[in-house]
Parts: C-alpha cells; structure tokens; sequence
C-alpha cells in the first residue's frame, strides 16, 4: 500500500548527493586495486621495495581514509535527518495545538 499523502512529501529521497560521495569514497579502492595494468611494475621503487607492492599498500591507507570520510558523511546526513524529522514533529504538534484553541 502507498503512504498517505502527508507522509509521502516527509520522505527524505533514498540516492541524495552525500550518499553519492559517500559511494564514490567507497568505490574508489576497488578501482584502484582492481585496475592491475596501471600499476604492475617494478619501478619507481620505495626504499627497495617495488612499486606494485607499496601502491597496494598505499591503497590501505587510503581506503581506510576514505571508509571513515563516507561513514562521516553518511552520520552527519542520518543526523541532519534525525534534526529536520525532529523539527517537524514539534513544528505538527504545535499546529495540533493551535488547531484546538
């Protein structure tokens, strides 16, 4: 069944522009790593070590950056969420109120 229509305008849209930031963060390591034509060589080295072994490690690090950047925006949006549902709960009841007098 579809939700009444007062409902239906309260929904916050499921894809916005911080959840696509969010997906980017999270996809960018897989494209990294998965492209192994870019980086499968040996040179430059890092300290002896070759460059196809420090790139993948470099992705470590970097995909751990990029985890806590996505959960970061991701919590901050759910938050802002939470705050507007918030607003508009008290902004209903006190409408309600003022409809009783």
């Amino acid at each position: 069944m579809s939700a009444p229509p007062q409902e239906a305008g309260k929904r916050r849209p499921a894809l916005t522009p911080a959840r696509v930031v969010a997906g980017l963060c999270l996809f960018a390591p897989f494209v990294g790593i998965l492209w192994v034509d870019s980086y499968a060589r040996i040179e430059p080295t890092l300290i002896g070590v070759p460059f196809f072994y420090w790139y993948q490690m470099l992705w470590v690090l970097i995909s751990a950056v990029l985890t806590m950047v996505a959960y970061r925006i991701v919590r901050r949006e759910q938050a802002g969420a939470r705050r507007a549902t918030a607003s508009d709960t008290v902004a209903d009841a006190a409408a309600e109120s003022g409809e009783a007098r």
